[in-house]
C-alpha cells in the first residue's frame, strides 16, 4: 500500500457529533470560518503524493473505509485548504466536489491526535 495523503487532527469542534450521527466529518485546516469550525475537525493541511481513486482506502487512527466517490474538488481543497466532507453513505457517484465517499459503516470515535490517511 502507497500512502498517498497523511494528517493529524489538531481539534474538534463543539458540534461534531451532530454532523458525525449525519454519516459525515467536516475537515478544515488551520484558520476554519467560526461558523464551520465548530462542526469541523481541524487537520493539518498537507500535500497530497498521488492522485486518489475509487477503492482505494481512507484510515481514521486504524479503521478503514473503503473510497466509494471522489467529488472533484476533493484533492485540491484538501491541499489548499484543508477542507472537504466525509460521507460514509457509500454514494458511488460524487453529488458534492467537495466531497469524498465512503462505504457505510460506523464512524470511530474522534480522538485528538488521531491520524487520517489515504492509502492506494
Amino acid at each position: 500500500m502507497t500512502v498517498k495523503y497523511e494528517t493529524v487532527v489538531n481539534g474538534i469542534g463543539s458540534m461534531v457529533d451532530e454532523i458525525k450521527s449525519e454519516n459525515m466529518l467536516i475537515l478544515f485546516g488551520e484558520g476554519a470560518p467560526m461558523e464551520l469550525a465548530d462542526f469541523s475537525l481541524s487537520i493539518n493541511v498537507n500535500s497530497i503524493e498521488e492522485t486518489f481513486n475509487v477503492g482505494d482506502t481512507l484510515i481514521l487512527n486504524g479503521e478503514k473505509y473503503k473510497i466509494t466517490a471522489i467529488g472533484e474538488a476533493v484533492e485540491k481543497n484538501l491541499t489548499q485548504l484543508g477542507h472537504i466532507t466525509l460521507n460514509f453513505n457509500g454514494m458511488t457517484e460524487a453529488e458534492l466536489p467537495g466531497t469524498l465517499y465512503l462505504e457505510p459503516k460506523d464512524i470511530i470515535d474522534i480522538k485528538n491526535h488521531m491520524s487520517i490517511k489515504v492509502e492506494g
